[in-house]
């Protein structure tokens, strides 16, 4: 049996082994970020993700022992993602762009499988066995603080967890235990210094710099992320035109980030890569595909991917707005299809592309539908179109 410093230098190593670029350690002990995450829910910056502002949330997030009385050691690792964009993505507005986190398979399982692996690993060899729970993304924890303690890095301006030799193209995993284990020194500089790149380079303004104490803020409700993921409804519509192609997701803070530039490395776990449908598609094979079928079939072609999450509709609304910021006449037919979607949210969607486009044959498109529409919300898209319409 080794004793508890050889267990976390080999425990840190195993990690290694198994694929993950970083890994440190960090007490289980209640962190010091509650005040800046409440001051930050409590002004609405989280938008319609209620779950993070759930009260029995708030406290799990707050004290590890809410979630597991008994832990005493929190393993923090990272998993890299990143991708290389193909060859005219982004610039070539006729292609959607989806997040480099989201190209390939699920991260949540593939992450999971490999720390219950470094559990079982670390059982075999203490004496009276261990006890842990993994979470990837799945529980109320605050990660990248766990990780800014376990030494990983710091909190770049842009909300995210930045390693001085990876940068931030990466997931974070937690493996909680019940074992005590001496922690790494946590990571206390910030090498952001007067570095704006991501904050002038943000499309919406979402990323607001950082707050009195040095924590960095993020209004969610402007975040590209958050409106073509976690927002279920209707996309505003002053945000629209800033979204430009990205229909899941966003990358442009990493992008301009030096740390990335100079430090990030590409992803090496196989499940990773990118699928071919996911890989800068083309927007009108892509609003076609998804014209043609249902929730159902969406769940099933894109089964074991991240995309899941927005649902067929969402993704649909995103590629609508995509449609209309390419504002190419070759758009027009599908986003006519897309006026008689099911969905009046796709219908309102695609009213408002059409109105962007603004050519002959989307006025038509338009005025046809308005007269036979009878959702009180999607008229008002229609009638907004034709506005705008009229006057490109």
């Amino acid at each position: 049996m080794m004793d508890r410093d050889a267990i976390a230098a080999r425990l840190k190593e195993r990690a290694g082994e198994e694929g993950f670029s970083l890994a440190g350690i960090a007490s289980a002990d209640p962190g010091a970020h509650r005040p800046f995450y409440r001051s930050w829910e409590e002004a609405g910056r989280h938008g319609e993700m209620a779950y993070l502002a759930r009260p029995d949330a708030v406290r799990r997030r707050a004290d590890l022992a809410e979630t597991m009385p008994e832990a005493r050691t929190c393993l923090v690792v990272a998993h890299e993602y990143g991708l290389v964009d193909p060859p005219g993505v982004p610039a070539d507005r006729s292609r959607a762009v989806i997040a480099r986190y989201a190209r390939g398979d699920d991260y949540h399982e593939v992450i999971r499988e490999k720390l219950e692996r470094l559990l079982g690993w670390l059982d075999e060899r203490v004496e009276g066995g261990v006890r842990g729970r993994a979470y990837v993304d799945t529980g109320p924890l605050l990660e990248r603080e766990l990780g800014q303690r376990a030494g990983l890095g710091w909190f770049g301006k842009n909300t995210l967890l930045i390693s001085p030799s990876r940068g931030s193209y990466f997931f974070l995993g937690v493996l909680l235990l019940d074992l005590e284990l001496p922690p790494d020194p946590p990571f206390r500089e910030d090498r952001c210094g007067s570095c704006s790149a991501c904050l002038e380079a943000c499309p919406t303004g979402a990323l607001l710099g950082r707050d009195a104490e040095g924590a960095p803020v993020i209004d969610a409700r402007r975040c590209i992320s958050y409106l073509t993921i976690e927002l279920r409804g209707s996309i505003p519509a002053e945000l629209r035109p800033w979204i430009g192609n990205r229909v899941f997701g966003c990358d442009i803070c990493q992008e301009v980030c030096p740390w990335n530039r100079r430090f990030s490395m590409p992803a090496t776990e196989p499940r990773y890569a990118a699928r071919a449908e996911l890989d800068g598609p083309s927007l009108l094979a892509l609003a076609t595909d998804l014209l043609a079928t249902d929730e159902s079939g969406f769940r099933e072609e894109f089964r074991g991917s991240p995309v899941l999450r927005t649902r067929r509709d969402g993704l649909l609304r995103n590629v609508c707005i995509a449609l209309g910021n390419w504002r190419s006449e070759e758009a027009v037919a599908v986003l006519a299809r897309a006026l008689g979607d099911s969905s009046a949210l796709v219908r309102a969607h695609a009213a408002w592309a059409l109105g962007a486009v603004g050519s002959p044959a989307a006025g038509a498109a338009l005025a046809g539908r308005l007269a036979v529409e009878v959702d009180p919300g999607v008229r008002d898209e229609l009638r907004s179109a034709l506005a705008a319409s009229a006057v490109s």
